[in-house]
């Protein structure tokens, strides 16, 4: 078994993953290997950019049909949480189909411009081991125009024009919509707790 697997999907922010899994002494491999990922003790699903791109790209990798039978802890982040559910409204894309559900573009207003871009608390914590010891007072760093309502899979919602989910989770699929490897101390603890799953 390979350690921690980064699917490669193409977004921008692998190498900060990567670098962000090192300073808590751990490697990570980013790979859009099938073979490689089944056997991956952990995958990341990261994403930077547009679903309709990621889909596309996963497809073409025979990722698309292989990423919902993985048994292994997987962490989907930013626009890899999105892709865990059914479809975006962004290009009308299927996704995944881990979680039920759809995600909608963010509505702008004068006080709150799309995308929602910063650092933002979430609003609660369910008890999960992915949240262990993150507390109310943490921030974390976003950066997205779509989201998923919350849902019954939601561990943690955060208020932007009302509540988006943060964190989600299905089984063995976690997904959190903030992006960790440049949310500091807050962002070190989620991916060191994804590291003990």
């Amino acid at each position: 078994m390979t350690g921690t697997v980064i699917i490669d999907s193409g977004g921008a922010n692998l190498a900060s993953l990567q670098f962000a899994f090192e300073r808590l002494g751990a490697a990570a491999r980013v790979s859009a290997d099938a073979r490689e990922i089944a056997a991956a003790e952990r995958v990341v699903l990261p994403g930077v950019g547009s679903a309709v791109d990621a889909m596309r790209r996963l497809r073409g990798a025979d990722l698309a049909q292989l990423i919902p039978t993985l048994t292994q802890p997987v962490l989907g982040i930013c626009l890899g949480m999105q892709l865990l559910f059914e479809s975006s409204a962004e290009g009308a894309t299927d996704c995944l189909a881990i979680l039920p559900g759809a995600v909608h573009r963010l509505e702008a207003s004068a006080r709150r411009p799309v995308p929602h871009m910063g650092w933002n608390r979430l609003a609660s914590l369910t008890n999960d081991p992915l949240l262990a010891g993150v507390g109310p007072e943490a921030y974390f760093y976003f950066v997205h125009s779509y989201a998923a309502a919350p849902g019954p899979f939601t561990l943690a919602p955060v208020e932007y024009g009302g509540p988006l989910s943060a964190v989600v989770r299905r089984k063995n699929f976690w997904g959190v919509q903030f992006h960790p490897e440049r949310s500091a101390a807050s962002g070190a603890r989620v991916l060191e707790n994804f590291l003990g799953l």
